[in-house]
Parts: structure tokens; C-alpha cells; sequence
């Protein structure tokens, strides 16, 4: 990436991260990951048929993140929001935590933005299903605004995935304690804590240097699933996508500059 743009550099990894995402996710499907049965009982769909239907929308869901890497148009960007959308919401509405949709902003939040840099959403018919351009040249105030959607799917990521930390999410607590940690639920409340600190970070003033840090930290912990640990990291990609393009677009921006839409046009003319 040496010979790229910062502009293209946040493009292509907010389009990787896009493609791990719905990749990652699609594997769930293939290999009928049992808690989707509670997430098709939401809209009324039997044990049964879920398990017939999850390869099928997990080849749907492969197939569109594959379509990012080779031939990326608006349209499937579009879809990928709407249904990030639509799969996180599945969550709280079969009953986990609210936490549980916060902390996948991820997933709808990095085709959002691709979106964003990529002209937003008043197009022609014809631009949507057209190849997204790889040349990719925002105007100030255009970076300015996917720069402050970074900043808020940031902050909703990390204070969500802190806010599961606090309440002992089960599933975390048994990291925890794979790990090693005498204490798994002290251990949680710590890193909650943490985290949301971190979340407020980004979301208030992100400096490069600790966004960096930020963006170790997720890409390290999430390797920490017992079971299926690479899928669930590749899904996990839309989170470390949103951060790296957070921290190049923070790199770009000028010494002081608050990087959000509404920042004076003086201000803008030297981003």
C-alpha cells in the first residue's frame, strides 16, 4: 500500500473489511451454527427449516463479500448495510443484550462508509451497479464526514463489546478463564472498563498514535474464541476496518483539526 493514497488506502480497507465481514459471517451459515435457530425464530422460521435455510444464506452471504474484492459496486455496499443492519438487530430482539447490536457496528458501519467515500447514496440507477472507483479522490468535506461516521462506529463498537465486558457475558468470562485469569469476572470489569474509556476516546479526540493501539488490541482479542476461532475473526472484520481507516484518515487530517462535518470551511480547505 506504500504507493497509495490516504484516500485509497481507507477505501481499500474499509472494502477488505467489508468482504471479512460477510465472508466470515457466511461460514456461520455453512456450518449451521446452532444460535441462528434463535435468530430465523424471530421472524417466525422452525428449527428445522433454519437448518436448511443457514447454508443458503451463508453462501449469500460469501458470495457478496467475494463480489467486494473482485468487482465492488454501491448496490451490494447498499445491501451489506441494510442487512448488517438487519443481522445485528436479530440479537436483541431474540433476547441477548442490546450490547450485542452496539457491538457489531462493524458490520453495517464499514459498507456505510465505503458508501460515504464513494459519492453517498443520491446516485443515478446506473451508479449503483457500476465498478466503485479504485482511484478514489474525496473532496475535504466529504473525508471530513466519513471521518466523524468512522468516529461514531468506533465508539459504538468498542462501548459495546465494553458494555458486554461489564454485565460478565458469558461467553467472554470463559475466555477469561481459557486463558488462564483466576478471576475471569474481575477480569471482564476491567476491560470493560477500559474499553469504554477507549470507545469515548475515539469518538471524543482520536489520536493516531492510541488509536493504534486500539486497533492491536481488537485484532489480538478477538483471536480469543474457543471454538471456530478464525471465522469468527474474519467476521470480526468490519471492527478492525472501521479503526485502520479511522487511523489513516486521523493521520491525514491537519494538527488540530476536530474532523467533524460541521468544522469551519477554513478549516477544510487544509484537509
Amino acid at each position: 500500500m506504500r504507493n497509495l493514497t490516504t484516500d485509497q488506502k481507507i477505501y481499500f480497507t474499509l472494502r477488505l473489511a467489508v468482504a471479512m465481514c460477510f465472508i466470515g459471517h457466511g461460514a456461520f451459515g455453512i456450518i449451521t451454527k446452532q444460535i441462528w435457530c434463535n435468530y430465523f425464530g424471530v421472524v417466525g422460521i422452525g428449527h428445522d427449516l433454519s437448518y436448511t435455510l443457514m447454508p443458503v444464506v451463508g453462501t449469500v452471504d460469501i458470495l457478496m463479500g467475494i463480489s467486494m474484492l473482485v468487482y465492488p459496486t454501491r448496490a451490494i455496499a447498499g445491501w451489506l448495510v441494510v442487512w448488517g443492519l438487519v443481522t445485528a438487530s436479530m440479537r436483541p430482539l431474540s433476547g441477548e443484550p442490546f450490547a450485542e447490536f452496539i457491538e457489531r457496528a462493524g458490520n453495517y458501519g464499514a459498507p456505510f462508509s465505503l458508501l460515504l467515500l464513494q459519492g453517498g447514496v443520491k446516485l443515478s440507477f446506473k451508479q449503483w451497479f457500476i465498478r466503485m472507483d479504485d482511484h478514489v479522490a474525496p473532496d475535504a468535506l466529504t473525508l471530513t464526514k466519513v471521518t466523524a461516521w468512522l468516529r461514531v462506529f468506533g465508539f459504538m463498537l468498542l462501548i459495546g463489546h465494553g458494555w458486554l465486558n461489564l454485565i460478565q457475558k458469558p461467553g467472554l468470562l470463559n475466555q477469561y478463564n481459557a486463558l488462564g485469569f483466576g478471576n475471569p469476572g474481575q477480569t471482564a470489569q476491567l476491560v470493560g472498563l477500559l474499553e469504554v474509556l477507549a470507545a469515548l476516546m475515539v469518538l471524543i479526540r482520536p489520536f493516531k498514535n492510541i488509536l493504534l493501539v486500539f486497533i492491536i488490541w481488537k485484532i489480538t482479542s478477538e483471536l480469543f474464541y474457543p471454538k471456530y476461532e478464525m471465522f469468527e475473526w474474519i467476521e470480526r472484520g468490519g471492527s478492525y476496518g472501521v479503526l485502520l481507516a479511522l487511523w489513516f484518515a486521523v493521520k491525514k487530517a491537519p494538527a488540530g483539526a476536530m474532523l467533524w462535518p460541521f468544522k469551519q470551511t477554513s478549516d477544510l480547505k487544509a484537509y
